[in-house]
This record gives structure tokens, C-alpha cells and sequence, in this order.
């Protein structure tokens, strides 16, 4: 990457020590989050969940599954300290839940990123119930290189299983990773809401 790259996608700090708003509003970096909350009250639920993802101080927005051009991945623990409490956080999130006893549920985020870094790649959320966190994760990380392949011209039988695209999308030199983020969950057995959720975060 060039140095002139570099300082376009540098994320620029503040005085208060927070990142200072990019005037084009494309996300420099994102991270990766999950989590799981069980409560008697369905939003207190979330809100826990939201507070095991790490990221309950802010007000989330979420938006569509574009993985924008130059955004570079960070580790959860390095994005956190980024949010200020109060700041409205853009995300794409999955969000699943249940009262019903020992009902399985999933929620998950596929990624799916271009090698050429200048295109743009595709972020895919997946909510179910009764799979497991594999198959769920295998299903969100699925749906997103799939939008991605097809954008790019990648020719593929989507009858197949993921597990044989896979194979076809790792072949291709146009596709420089996937991978997803899972969390699952029983239904809590006395009935009490449980809510999953998987998100990625836009960082500017």
C-alpha cells in the first residue's frame, strides 16, 4: 500500500482523543464483535447482549452490507476504545431471540473482501433459529462471498454447498478473504428472553 493510501485510511484522533469524523463519511476500519444477554424483559435481554459485545455506550445505526474500499480490520479490544460514550456507532448486525425453552438460536456476520483493496467488498448479517453456530456462520460468511463473486464475475453453481463454492472462491485471485462471526444460544429453560447478536463496527 502506498504511503499516499496510508494516510487516507489513518484513523485521525481529536483533541478529546476520539477519532475525528471523516467529511466523506466512509469508514476507515471496522471490527468485529458478539454477544449473548438473558433477561425476564425482552430489551433488557438485548441490552445485555449488547453489554457482552462490549458495545452498549453507544447509540447504534445500523446499516447495509457494503465492506467499504481500504477499511481495514481491527481487533475488538483496539475498536472499543474508539467509542465514545454517547456516539452514534454505525454497525451491521444480526440480532436473533427466544422465550421459548431451549430454543436454539444464531445470529452471524460473513465478510467478504476483495484483493484488490480499491473495490469494495460485502458484509451479510443471518438471524435463525434452530441451526448451529456453524451452520450459521458457514450461511452469513456463504451469502457474502456469494454477493461478492457475482459482482466480480465469478462464475459458480449456487446449487452447490458452501463447503464446494468455498473451494471455487478460493481458487479465484479476486477474492482475498471470508470469514464470519457467530453466537448462538439456548432458549433460557425457565423462559426468561435470551438475545444473540453478532455485529460488525464501523470505526471513521
Amino acid at each position: 500500500m502506498s504511503k499516499k493510501s496510508k494516510d487516507k485510511n489513518r484513523i485521525v484522533l481529536g483533541d478529546s482523543g476520539y477519532p475525528v469524523m471523516h467529511e466523506l463519511f466512509v469508514p476507515k476500519a471496522i471490527f468485529f464483535t458478539n454477544g449473548v444477554g438473558v433477561h425476564k424483559d425482552r430489551l433488557s435481554s438485548f441490552e445485555l447482549a449488547l453489554r457482552d459485545a462490549g458495545i452498549e455506550k453507544a447509540n447504534l445505526v445500523t446499516v447495509s452490507s457494503i465492506f467499504p474500499p481500504q477499511c481495514r480490520e481491527m481487533s475488538r479490544k483496539e475498536g472499543e476504545k474508539l467509542i465514545m460514550p454517547g456516539q452514534i456507532v454505525h454497525c451491521v448486525m444480526a440480532r436473533q431471540d427466544t422465550n421459548e425453552p431451549n430454543r436454539l438460536i444464531a445470529a452471524s456476520i460473513g465478510l467478504a473482501r476483495p484483493a484488490d483493496k480499491d473495490k469494495y467488498g460485502y458484509l451479510s448479517e443471518h438471524h435463525s433459529y434452530g441451526e448451529t453456530a456453524k451452520k450459521a456462520g458457514d450461511y452469513a460468511e456463504d451469502l457474502a462471498a456469494t454477493m461478492l463473486g457475482t459482482t466480480l464475475g465469478i462464475e459458480f453453481d449456487a446449487e452447490k454447498a458452501w463447503s464446494e463454492r468455498e473451494q471455487v472462491f478460493r481458487v479465484e485471485k479476486t477474492i482475498l478473504k471470508t470469514r464470519n462471526i457467530v453466537q448462538s444460544a439456548e432458549g433460557h429453560p425457565r423462559g426468561l428472553w435470551s438475545t444473540v447478536i453478532a455485529c460488525g463496527v464501523f470505526i471513521f
